[in-house]
């Protein structure tokens, strides 16, 4: 974990090792230029066919090229959001975006996959910051919210419960979150703390999405985030004597596994919850003994999402390259994609006790979409094999 502060003079960076720094380098990047030419290609592309076929999609009923400008449109407005979120990125570490030698340091850093990942982040806020997300929230979410109310059911004072969330809080309770991409900490750190008011930017989630379109209409399809001003939410939300709701929260950057399995948070949360977190694990047991390690006894852990194992396609790549693309500067040390019952069977053997279980054939996708499985991008995922348990130490 690094401890940054902006200095103003790009110094902060400095805290970071090579190979750290050079990721933070390429996502300021991605964010730069991820909606650049994004419809170049495809306006190639468009006019490399046989002339009779562009001219016959050209015109009406199918105008592709009205099509095309409108697109751009769409993506200049999500590309308004990717500056934002890039003028915080470089604050928060002391960069100056008019100064050509903070330029030279991160000015064409990103990767393609970079690209990727602030394009993918960003639209993410269709998900957790738009009223039209509420639902697949609700999926997402609501289980191990439930399961957290019925666990501490008895208790009238929530104070002196603290929760782990390697994803979304709980209202009432003291909540520490945990992030290690560098795309969501800036990308969270923009909408949580620096948007003035409710629905006030336009997202277009879908329109780099030409595949699985039911309609153009579909695809051009707008949102307003954040749907809730946090600083005004939190600002109403009761506080406990002189603890305010703001103080009720923190977020701690760096690897989950290193910095909780530290000896100095050994037993020191009531619960722990994760959702869409566990196929992420490179290592699922590192990711099982770090829970146990700072779970008090007698607490609870809650997990929902499924097993879409993020290594699985990084497999063949991280035999050949000693890191994985730059997306956490961390070396390869294997990796190993479990079932369902496999996992409930080690978490079983590592000190847990499973309280209830379930297993969900369902995956909420945008309203209009038609999606494959291996292409869902938002709610429970992919496949058929979706956790909902509680774990109790």
């Amino acid at each position: 974990m690094s401890h940054l502060q902006a200095t103003g003079d790009g110094a902060s960076t400095l805290l970071l090792d090579t190979d750290e720094r050079k990721t933070l380098f390429a996502t300021l990047d991605s964010f730069r230029v991820a909606h650049f030419n994004v419809t170049h290609r495809r306006r190639q592309n468009f006019y490399a066919l046989p002339p009779a076929e562009w001219q016959l999609l050209s015109a009406p009923p199918f105008n592709f090229l009205s099509t095309l400008e409108h697109v751009d449109d769409a993506i200049d407005a999500n590309a308004d959001i990717a500056a934002e979120i890039l003028k915080i990125g470089l604050e928060s570490f002391g960069l100056k975006s008019d100064s050509d030698v903070d330029r030279s340091h991160w000015h064409g850093q990103a990767q393609a996959s970079d690209l990727d990942k602030a394009r993918y982040t960003i639209r993410q806020f269709y998900r957790d910051w738009s009223s039209e997300g509420a639902a697949e929230r609700r999926a997402s979410y609501g289980p191990v919210l439930q399961d957290i109310a019925v666990a501490f059911a008895h208790l009238s004072d929530k104070e002196g419960i603290t929760v782990l969330v390697p994803g979304a809080g709980k209202q009432g309770y003291n909540v520490e979150g945990n992030e290690l991409s560098y795309h969501q900490l800036i990308a969270s750190k923009w909408i949580l703390n620096h948007s003035d008011k409710a629905e006030q930017y336009t997202l277009f989630p879908f329109a780099s999405d030409f595949s699985n379109v039911v309609s153009r209409a579909d695809q051009l399809k707008s949102v307003k985030i954040p749907d809730v001003h946090v600083a005004t939410a939190l600002a109403n939300s009761p506080g406990w004597g002189e603890k305010c709701a703001f103080e009720r929260m923190n977020m701690t950057a760096g690897d989950f596994t290193e910095l909780y399995s530290d000896p100095k948070n050994k037993e020191i949360f009531e619960a722990v919850v994760t959702v869409f977190f566990l196929d992420t694990a490179q290592s699922v047991i590192k990711y099982i003994q770090t829970v146990h390690h700072c779970l008090k006894l007698g607490g609870i852990w809650s997990n929902n999402g499924p097993l879409l194992w993020h290594w699985t396609s990084q497999a063949e790549k991280a035999a050949k390259n000693l890191y994985d693309d730059q997306s956490t500067g961390r070396m390869n040390q294997g990796s190993i994609e479990l079932s369902v019952e496999e996992i409930l069977k080690l978490v079983g053997s590592m000190g847990f006790e499973v309280d209830n279980q379930g297993i969900k054939d369902e995956a909420p996708t945008p309203s209009g979409r038609v999606l494959d499985k291996g292409e869902r991008q938002y709610g429970l995922d992919a496949i058929e094999l979706t956790l909902d348990d509680i774990l109790s130490a």
